[in-house]
């Protein structure tokens, strides 16, 4: 008996164990169907999971079920940008419900590295924002398949960035943990926080206002669920070195927002705890400074926070003969004494005042003062300021521990001030705006590990005037290139205290500049590193430089006589009639570079005009031109060319080749063709010996290019005595699909040639069509292959269709895939308009395709008198430009 009741037991065991490793795979897929029908009935954004893991394990009694690899992304105008991603989400569910796969209920949920990416963008839109209308969501079902019991939750290694474009505010956070614990279920219940994240920086117009600061923030929340009202009272805040006591109430009004309340201040008065927010000292020996002097820091936020309305804001800063000395460094900064507050008593931002009354600092018994007040930024900005004193560089060394390998040093002498209203800068009304002084640096060199070789200014003067600074002089050295300049700068307060684009013009000379030194790049293509982030040009500037270079080596180029602009603009490069000597002839280049649509994909165009350039040096130089021209290696000679061009760049700032399209001519004033292997297939299979090298002068051709396709059109060569007509298309893979007529006459060819010559006449008499062959043959070859094992076909040549005609069918092929390309290109870049653009597109084709096909035979015809436009540039013939140094750009998140 007792033998048969184990027998059950350990049977029945089994059977449970079994079970528990069994019940996972038996009931996933009703969970990911019931996960991802949840989602797609509420959210508007594309979510995507790699898998879900469920365990009965993990947190027995509890059914644990993991989301992997969570992406939310947006849509419309954020539909480039990811909201939320996780590498897990772990949730803990009563396993009745489980089974059952409905009414849910969910205990905890553990969040490990989520990255969040919060947008407000400058039309004031939110990327958050994705949640369907209530409405849509309540007809589709009243079933509530998940409740929340929540009596704990945690975020781990998690990354917050926040960045509102309209107010100009940013949020950054790396490396936050929090968790919290509670009874979610109870009317009234307690929730123990804690928090901590290893760096911080909160920004406010371009002015960082706590930088990568520690935090840690440990609060027992009392959450009343009947009146939505939570309170707190702390003092185990820390930012830093800088102790916080806070206490406050948030009240929930739902779609109203929330009404917040809250007090904080620092109990402690030791200067040392307001000097921990400084990054460069806090970073270096922090604990061994030797500090004095006392500060206060407190604040308030008291109103409505919602979609529509910003809370109440103050905060007060004082700082008291302050003085800080690192025991190892001769010198103290001493006599600091600050008064600051920011103000906003209803939340909108207009209402803003910044009032610095002063900020004085002593630097070996040298005094600077600075006092700044700022109020109504938005609708009129008034601003009142000053700073004068003299800075010798050259002491920070002595004051502050620098990073190993820098070094600083100048004299900065300033006397500056401003008054007014920038509106009447704006409106031209200079006589109510006071505005003065100077600002000058001398003999100032700065030497870091991002610069081992310096930067150098022997001399910066500027004045400063109501209408803009005036920048009289500059002169320095950088990379062995000595430089000078002058220009001005008319929205310097707009730039700094309103986050509108800087405007300036600026006109510098240069005797010599290597710009691969510039750029960290190097000649040597082989070494093969990680993918180069493109270059994003700041949205911010609005800046134009005319420039004049003696001599610019760049890549593998040498100009010299360098002239011409380049503007900053609108998240655009453009450089215009930028010309110079180079390759044995002159250059003139149009173009840009532009980030505004893609960060990641570039836009970019050119327009080149070449003068007489020696050819193999130009193949060799650029990558474009070995694209479009593979023929120009086995050239010795002079070329002319214009050419337009326009794409976008890929990985490593190189051209996508898919993506170029453009036109051009090419015209060759003398070369020596030789070694080129369809010629010497053409030569072979006919016998001629006069066309396996040619000496040809003189001839012009037109190109068109798309889709890894060249168009070139049909033009006349004759070498020789050979009369020649040719054209067709070569892929940038270099394919090749030609057609040539050809006039030969058949004393140049040998005994092979000749029987080539007479079995084709002997195949079409067979057929019973006469022909007869004179002393000059009339042949059609199609060369097809590759430019490394080329193919060739020939026959004779019957009746007067000439090679335009021939070529028809691809032309017609290469003018659709034009037409597939505009498509594709409008339906990504502008979906909202897709039907009105694309009819344009189609109808733009259309004619491209009729001109082809029926008009513009003649090579004669210069299909390059359209008017050019500055294009975008590439790498091609301006291989690199704008290409920086290789870095981890990625940083800590």
């Amino acid at each position: 008996m007792v033998k048969k009741i184990i027998k059950i037991v350990l049977i029945s065991l089994v059977v449970l164990i079994v079970a528990a490793f069994a019940a996972p795979y038996l009931f996933k897929s009703q969970i990911v169907n019931l996960v991802k029908k949840e989602i797609n009935k509420k959210i508007n954004a594309k979510v995507d999971f790699k898998d879900v893991d469920i365990s009965f394990f993990r947190h027995f009694p509890k059914v644990a079920v993991g989301l992997d690899e969570l992406r939310v992304i947006g849509t419309g105008v954020f539909a480039a940008d990811t909201l939320v991603s996780a590498q897990r989400i772990d949730a803990a569910l009563n396993i009745m419900s489980v089974v059952q796969g409905k009414d849910m209920t969910i205990y905890s949920v553990f969040v490990e590295s989520p990255r969040v990416h919060a947008i407000v963008n400058k039309d004031s839109l939110v990327n958050w924002d994705i949640m369907k209308p209530d409405t849509a969501v309540a007809t589709l079902t009243n079933e509530k398949p998940f409740k929340m019991a929540l009596q704990q939750y945690a975020l781990s290694n998690a990354y917050i960035s926040y960045r509102d474009e309209t107010a100009a505010i940013g949020t950054e956070i790396f490396n936050l943990n929090h968790k919290g614990s509670g009874d979610f279920t109870s009317d009234l219940f307690t929730l123990k926080t804690t928090t901590n994240a290893d760096a911080v920086t909160v920004t406010y117009g371009g002015i960082p206002y706590i930088s990568n600061a520690r935090a840690v923030a440990d609060a027992d929340i009392q959450v009343d669920n009947k009146s939505n009202v939570y309170r707190f009272k702390t003092d185990k805040i820390t930012v830093n070195d800088l102790k916080i006591t806070g206490e406050g109430a948030i009240k929930n009004m739902a779609e109203k927002g929330y009404d917040l309340d809250i007090k904080f201040n620092a109990p402690s008065t030791d200067f040392k705890n307001i000097l921990s927010l400084i990054p460069a000292i806090y970073k270096n020996d922090f604990n061994k400074i030797k500090t004095s002097g006392s500060a206060i820091f407190s604040g308030f936020v008291k109103g409505v926070y919602s979609e529509t309305a910003m809370p109440g804001y103050h905060v007060d800063m004082e700082v008291k003969d302050g003085f800080f000395q690192y025991p190892d460094l001769p010198k103290p900064l001493q006599q600091i004494n600050i008064k600051a507050q920011v103000d906003n008593p209803d939340g909108v931002t207009d209402n803003t005042v910044v009032n610095v009354e002063k900020a004085h600092i002593e630097m070996d018994k040298e005094p600077f003062d600075i006092r700044l007040l700022v109020k109504k930024p938005i609708s009129n900005l008034f601003v009142d300021a000053a700073a004068k004193g003299k800075l010798d560089l050259g002491k920070i060394a002595q004051l502050i521990k620098l990073e190993a390998g820098t070094k600083i040093t100048g004299l900065l002498n300033a006397d500056i001030y401003v008054k007014g209203n920038v509106k009447d800068i704006e409106q031209q009304k200079l006589d109510q705006f006071t505005a003065g002084g100077a600002l000058d640096l001398n003999n100032f060199l700065y030497v870091a590990k991002d610069y081992p070789t310096g930067v150098k200014i022997n001399a910066l003067s500027t004045s400063f005037t109501p209408a803009k600074v005036d920048i009289k002089t500059l002169d320095g050295q950088y990379l062995s290139s000595n430089f000078s300049g002058s220009g001005q700068i008319n929205n310097l307060l707009n730039y700094m205290l309103q986050s509108k684009p800087l405007n300036a013009s600026l006109t510098l000379k240069a005797d010599n500049i290597n710009l691969n030194d510039w750029m960290g790049t190097s000649t040597d293509t082989t070494t093969k590193g990680p993918a180069a982030a493109p270059f994003a040009v700041p949205a911010n500037l609005n800046v134009l430089v005319n420039t004049s270079i003696d001599k610019l080596h760049y890549d593998k180029v040498d100009i010299t006589g360098l002239s011409g602009s380049l503007k900053i603009n609108d998240e655009t490069v453009t450089i215009a009639d930028v010309k110079g000597n180079a390759l044995d002839g002159a250059v003139m280049v149009n173009g840009s570079y532009s980030t505004k649509v893609s960060k990641t994909k570039p836009d970019i165009s050119l327009v080149y005009n070449v003068d007489k350039v020696d050819v193999q040096k130009t193949f060799a130089a650029f990558n474009t031109v070995q694209v479009l021209m593979p023929i120009g290696k086995f050239i010795a000679g002079r070329l002319t060319s214009q050419l337009t061009l326009k794409g976008k760049l890929g990985d490593n700032m190189m051209p996508d080749l898919m993506s170029l399209s453009g036109n051009g001519n090419l015209l060759l004033i003398e070369g020596f063709l030789s070694k080129f292997a369809p010629l010497e297939k053409i030569a072979s299979t006919l016998n001629v010996k006069e066309l396996e090298q040619i000496a040809v002068k003189d001839v012009k051709n037109y190109i068109e290019f798309s889709n890894g396709q060249v168009l070139v059109k049909p033009f006349t060569v004759k070498v020789n005595g050979i009369d020649m007509e040719i054209g067709g298309l070569q892929g940038f893979d270099q394919s090749l699909n030609y057609a040539i007529n050809m006039k030969l006459p058949r004393a140049l060819m040998g005994d092979k040639g000749n029987q080539l010559v007479n079995n084709l006449v002997m195949q079409i008499n067979s057929k019973g069509i006469p022909v007869k062959v004179g002393e000059t043959v009339n042949l059609n070859l199609k060369l097809g292959g590759f430019l490394k094992s080329p193919t060739i076909k020939t026959d004779l040549k019957q009746g007067a269709e000439n090679l335009a005609d021939e070529l028809k069918q691809q032309v017609t092929a290469f003018a659709k895939a034009k037409i597939d390309s505009t498509k594709q290109a409008i339906t990504s870049a502008v979906k909202d308009t897709i039907t009105s653009v694309k009819k344009q597109a189609i109808a733009l084709a259309k004619d491209e395709l009729a001109k082809q096909v029926f008009g513009n035979k003649s090579t004669t015809t210069d299909s390059a008198k359209a008017t050019a436009r500055p294009q975008e540039s590439v790498k091609g013939l301006m291989n690199n430009l704008f290409k920086k140094k290789p870095k981890d750009t990625i940083g800590k998140h």
